[in-house]
């Protein structure tokens, strides 16, 4: 389902809702009664979200995931917390900060490690990190874990972020082009779009984020606590899909690659790329929350002031599914 169809069945009222502003909890939109759960999990067109290929690959028994496409975090943001999506990937800080402002979701997998690009303006001058001073450099949302690897790695670099260079928000499809454009000169976002920069020869990737913090995580697949607590067993199998998806794609990124066109629209000769150029750029392969990783990303958000409190972990992760799944 496309997501402009989407919210307009889903109603004006959620989509107007503020940002990261809590609405009281709903009932998740799943259809039981002698039929499969009905799933609606929400992503963005990006290889971080390749494992929504499971809906397709996967055969289910008692779950059926129906992907719903948007076009930018905070509107995936709403629809959760809105409550009319049952899950979503959503960027680590964002999900972090929906729960400590008291939005009844839980983080019940990783989506990935790794996974995205600083990507600059071709022959701009850009050849290195302190070449970014006084530039513009777009990241998809103040709560993303974009935001805090540019900052990270300009401060590791001597560079002020709040100073010397100009941070701004923009929807990570919008980004090739306004690279193209010149309206930027470049920025920080999930794959394809550095790979896809490269392709069409406006933009090079300047470093990859796994580079900048190994390993580290990055878009996470949260669940309304109200579907979780009544059909467990769905999440599970989806969970348990999921998995199986991740094995596929480290197994066959060409065929993940062909597979993904749909879901992502890009090229699979992109995707590909993403997938295997070089080893490491984006990985599926340990997909259990585990608190360090969380702790570190609130930690950072507390740092470079993207927030100003903390989520409880221990009621937010639950790594059951995974356990289960393994």
């Amino acid at each position: 389902m496309k997501r402009r169809e989407f919210l307009k069945g889903a109603g004006r009222a959620m989509a107007a809702a503020p940002l990261l502003s809590v609405m009281p909890g709903t009932i998740g939109n799943v259809l039981a009664g002698g039929r499969k759960v009905r799933l609606k999990i929400g992503y963005l067109p990006i290889t971080d979200h390749l494992l929504m290929v499971a809906a397709e690959r996967e055969s289910f028994k008692t779950a059926a995931i129906e992907p719903i496409k948007f076009s930018s975090w905070p509107e995936i943001a709403e629809a959760l917390k809105a409550g009319a999506i049952d899950g979503g990937f959503l960027l680590t800080p964002i999900g972090l900060t929906l729960r400590a402002k008291g939005a009844p979701v839980q983080v019940v997998m990783l989506g990935h490690r790794n996974g995205s690009v600083i990507t600059v303006k071709q022959d701009a001058g850009i050849d290195r990190i302190e070449d970014l001073e006084g530039r513009s450099i777009a990241v998809p949302s103040p709560f993303s874990t974009h935001n805090i690897l540019l900052r990270k790695v300009l401060t590791e670099h001597r560079i002020d972020p709040a100073r010397d260079l100009r941070i701004l928000d923009m929807a990570p499809p919008e980004m090739v082009n306004a690279l193209a454009t010149g309206r930027i000169d470049g920025y920080i976002v999930a794959e394809p779009f550095g790979a896809q920069a490269e392709a069409l020869k406006v933009g090079k990737v300047l470093m990859l984020s796994k580079d900048i913090w190994p390993d580290h995580i990055c878009c996470v697949l949260n669940v309304r606590e109200a579907v979780i607590d009544k059909h467990p067993e769905a999440v599970q199998e989806m969970v348990s899909g999921m998995v199986r998806t991740a094995a596929f794609i480290a197994e066959r990124p060409a065929e993940a690659a062909k597979g993904s066109v749909k879901l992502i629209g890009q090229r699979p000769a992109v995707v590909e790329t993403v997938l295997t150029t070089p080893a490491g750029r984006l990985t599926f392969d340990d997909l259990v929350p585990r608190e360090a990783d969380f702790a570190a990303t609130q930690d950072y958000m507390i740092a470079f002031g993207i927030a100003k409190e903390k989520a409880d972990l221990a009621g937010y992760l639950n790594a059951g599914f995974m356990a289960r799944a393994a």
